[in-house]
This record gives C-alpha cells, structure tokens and sequence, in this order.
C-alpha cells in the first residue's frame, strides 16, 4: 500500500500568511512608533516615514513572500527548504537599501530592525505551513 501526502490546500497557507503578515504589520509600526517616541527621526533623504508606512510596506512585502510560498509549494520538491532560503537571502539583501540610505545612523538601525521584525513573524509561520 502506498500512501500519498498531499500538499497544503493554498486556503491554509495563505491564511496563515495573511494574519502573519497583519501581526507583522502591526509589529513594524509599533516599533517605528516606539522609536519616534525614543527620539528617533524615521527620516530618509529628508522626507519622514510615518509609522503608518512601516505598516503598509510590510504588508505588501508579507504578500510578496506568500506567493512565493504558494509557487514553491507547487513546484519545489522541498517547499519549506526552499522558502526559507530564499526568504533569509532576501532578508539579508533588504538590508542594503538600508545601509546605503540617505539617513542617521539611529534610522538605519531602525529600517533594520523593522525588517528583521517582520521576517521573525512572516518567516516562520508561512513555514510552518508548508511541506517538508
């Protein structure tokens, strides 16, 4: 007898990723509230990012990397191996805007950490979710 695993219906996948990348959201502007609370100015080339923009741009990466996970879950034979790599690799190279950004030295920080934040809690939970 022979016994077939099915792959994660897509519902199941992309509701988890939609609510990590909610909490992610919430998450990313809570800390760059908290850092403008702190005294540090989100401030990029002259122009200051609202708290709100954290939010909005977390949410739109979050999605990105869900549908990544839904092409991997139907084309790499180890779809959870795969999205991590490439998440962690993209992570890490998200952080080089930051670093080349027209800013102090306090908001860079801030940009980093706030992409860290959100892959510690896209990251794991659209993993989870996904086959081995």
């Amino acid at each position: 007898m022979s016994v077939t695993t099915a792959a994660p219906a897509a519902t199941t996948v992309t509701g988890g990723g939609l609510t990590a990348a909610a909490v992610a959201s919430a998450a990313t502007a809570t800390v760059a509230a908290a850092a403008e609370f702190a005294g540090i100015a989100p401030v990029v080339g002259g122009t200051p990012i609202p708290a709100f923009g954290f939010a909005v741009l977390t949410a739109i990466c979050s999605v990105l990397g869900l549908v990544l996970a839904l092409v991997l879950a139907r084309t790499a034979s180890h779809p959870r191996r795969a999205f991590v790599r490439a998440t962690v690799a993209l992570t890490v190279l998200s952080l080089a805007p930051d670093v080349l950004a027209d800013a102090l030295v306090t908001t860079k920080a801030l940009l980093m950490l706030t992409h860290v934040v959100a892959a510690a809690i896209v990251i794991p939970a659209v993993a989870r979710r996904l086959p081995a």
